[in-house]
């Protein structure tokens, strides 16, 4: 394949040095990676991957559950993640030979699905969620106050099973198979240390992280974040998104927090709900994305417009004023969200929606005030329920030898 790094064509950057075997693992892989090749996302860096990385086109969540309290055992299944996914975002095998090259009375230190597919952009980002300061018995001046669970809203419908997690990781990649892949692979190499709580697949992005994308659109039909924030607004990320120094504890300093909701929608009523209706829920023209009473998707919403009838061009209701910075004090977050279409729900109607990841410096002072807004007023919330909810500390990026987590479990 011209112009692409193959996983066969990456096995024999790694050598006998990378074989998974606690932190001096970590740095002999890294020592050996091959230069950055097309499709490659680096996976060390000042940032954790795919957070501003511009949003691929598939996802595979997981959020998994501590099994034991062990520091020791849980410090050693980080070594070896981290080790395997800095293979994986490369485009090689969980190990060198992983899937067919070991003891074959054995089982493969690698599940092979991915073998010949190219890395296809994959990132993976790795959170903690509150359960991993209480397991693990750590100081908690190390958990940070963002970290708290998130209130109930109005109207959610949460369900136990597709809520919470001590852990997390999200694959994102341009190839599903590449993205299940690596959370089959890392997944099972948590047997005995952690189990998997719950996790989405997602497909068809609802947001773009960068200018260079076009706007996606949601099951609903509608272009999906237009307002986004974008890989190249520094500033604007650094104040909504990136936690600082002074926020909390030094782990955390230049890492960020993930919100996750499982948003299911109510497709087949949506369907019977007239243009009209749908674009003033909205709050947007559904084909061109405009505010309404714009003309081009990305000209600014003017909330003080009136309408030919003397009531305002864009409603006091309508889903844009609500989730807008206007309405909130100035809050924005970075929306990384997909969507999900998961079977049937056994009643004819197809159990789909968004599986909403959004990032942010602080889900109290951001998220919360967003969400209550939203759930209390808008017309939405009548086509839609939350049913899973998440909250996830996530550390920065990892220099050269780090494992992930490191800086908090060594603190």
């Amino acid at each position: 394949m011209t112009g692409r790094l193959s996983r066969r064509r990456l096995l024999g950057w790694a050598g006998a040095g990378a074989a998974v075997a606690g932190a001096g693992a970590v740095t002999a892989c890294s020592a050996s990676l091959a230069p950055v090749a097309e499709g490659v996302v680096p996976f060390r860096g000042e940032r954790q991957a795919g957070i501003v990385t511009p949003a691929q086109d598939r996802l595979h969540f997981v959020a998994l559950d501590l099994t034991t309290d062990n520091r020791d055992r849980v410090r050693a299944l980080l070594q070896k993640w981290t080790t395997a996914a800095e293979r994986m975002t490369a485009g090689a095998e969980t190990a060198p030979g992983g899937a067919v090259g070991g003891n074959p009375d054995g089982p493969p230190a690698d599940t092979g699905e991915a073998l010949g597919l190219p890395a296809a952009k994959l990132t993976l980002t790795f959170g903690v969620g509150p359960g991993f300061f209480d397991k693990l018995g750590l100081d908690p001046a190390l958990r940070p106050a963002g970290l708290a669970e998130l209130p109930r809203f109005t109207l959610d419908q949460l369900d136990p099973a597709l809520s919470g997690g001590d852990l997390c990781i999200q694959a994102c990649a341009d190839d599903p198979q590449v993205a299940v892949h690596a959370v089959r692979n890392l997944v099972r190499m948590g047997f005995g240390t952690t189990t998997v709580r719950w996790s989405q697949l997602g497909f068809g992005r609802t947001s773009s992280t960068s200018t260079a994308q076009a706007t996606p659109r949601n099951l609903f039909g509608f272009k999906d974040g237009t307002r986004n924030l974008k890989a190249e607004d520094g500033a604007e990320l650094d104040q909504h998104v990136w936690v600082q120094p002074a926020d909390g504890p030094p782990w955390l300093a230049g890492g960020t927090y993930l919100v996750a909701r499982r948003i299911r929608m109510h497709i087949e009523i949506w369907d019977r709900t007239s243009l009209t209706e749908q674009e003033t829920i909205i709050g947007r023209t559904k084909g061109e994305g405009a505010a309404l009473g714009a003309t081009g998707e990305f000209d600014p919403a003017d909330f003080a417009a009136i309408g030919p009838d003397g009531q305002p061009r864009i409603g006091e209701v309508a889903h844009i004023r609500l989730a807008s910075a206007e309405a909130l004090n100035g809050v924005r977050i970075l929306r990384r969200g997909y969507n999900f279409v998961d079977g049937s729900d056994g009643q004819g109607h197809l159990n789909a929606g968004l599986f909403f990841v959004a990032f942010m410096r602080d889900p109290h002072a951001q998220f919360v005030p967003m969400q209550r807004a939203l759930a209390n007023n808008d017309v939405m919330m009548e086509y839609i329920e939350h049913t899973g909810s998440a909250v996830f500390a996530c550390p920065p990026g990892l220099t050269e030898g780090q494992y992930w987590a490191q800086p908090l479990l060594e603190a």
